[in-house]
């Protein structure tokens, strides 16, 4: 294979990553507090011998997490909880803490507020939260304070990395930061709602034809170019 092709593969390999990211966007668009992702392009040229031109070649091996703004949505759940401005709920996981957006929390049998997953939520201290079985209307102020019957209990951690913002996408709606964190001053803090996904569903499908066309471009190069040399070898064999 010649250098054209082997660009056209790189470049496949970059196409089939995104279209699987994209995906896997569109498949989330119900799901609370995800975030979209997307794919970044990086380009390698490398001067070749002789008087040959240069060969660029493309990866797609980064992701990026956009965290921009989901829409609240009204449940008047007591324990659904949605953030407004940059901030992350903080989870106890077994493999170590863990932000999230989503903000759909219950008590669990020992009487902890927890996620879907069991994973429990830290108070400003990183200590899990405890509501008594016998309590009365639980109220959560805006910035994270939780009330039984009018007596502050706890307060809920809102944490944001730090500086650089370095965080890894661990599953789902959970993401890893990289980097120590601080607490969300500028958070503000919705009891009774959930926060939507934040993948836009027109600009994805969109985005998804685009880059699934360019795919097939690409595949069609190369059938073309694997008929090339096939014809070339039989015209040179007989």
């Amino acid at each position: 294979m010649d250098n054209p092709g082997y660009v056209t593969l790189t470049r496949q390999s970059g196409l089939l990553r995104e279209m699987q990211v994209l995906a896997h966007n569109v498949a989330n668009l119900s799901t609370t507090g995800f975030r979209r992702e997307g794919v970044l392009f990086s380009e390698y040229v490398r001067r070749l011998d002789g008087d040959e031109a240069t060969l660029s070649m493309a990866a797609a091996n980064a992701r990026q997490t956009f965290l921009d703004q989901g829409t609240l949505a009204q449940t008047g759940g007591a324990l659904d909880l949605a953030i407004e401005g940059d901030g992350f709920f903080l989870l106890e996981t077994p493999n170590g803490e863990r932000l999230t957006r989503a903000g759909h929390f219950m008590r669990n049998a020992e009487g902890e507020m927890v996620n879907a997953d069991g994973h429990r939520l830290l108070d400003a201290g990183g200590a899990p939260i405890f509501l008594p079985a016998d309590a009365g209307p639980i109220g959560i102020a805006r910035d994270g304070t939780i009330s039984v019957a009018g007596e502050p209990l706890a307060q809920i951690g809102l944490v944001v990395p730090g500086a650089d913002w370095q965080l890894r996408r661990d599953g789902g709606t959970l993401l890893q930061a990289t980097e120590d964190l601080l607490p969300a001053e500028a958070a503000v803090l919705h009891q009774g709602f959930l926060e939507d996904s934040n993948v836009n569903p027109i600009n994805e499908m969109a985005r998804l034809i685009a880059v699934h066309r360019a795919y097939e471009a690409g595949q069609n190069f190369l059938e073309r170019e694997d008929e090339r040399i096939r014809t070339v070898v039989r015209t040179l064999g007989n």
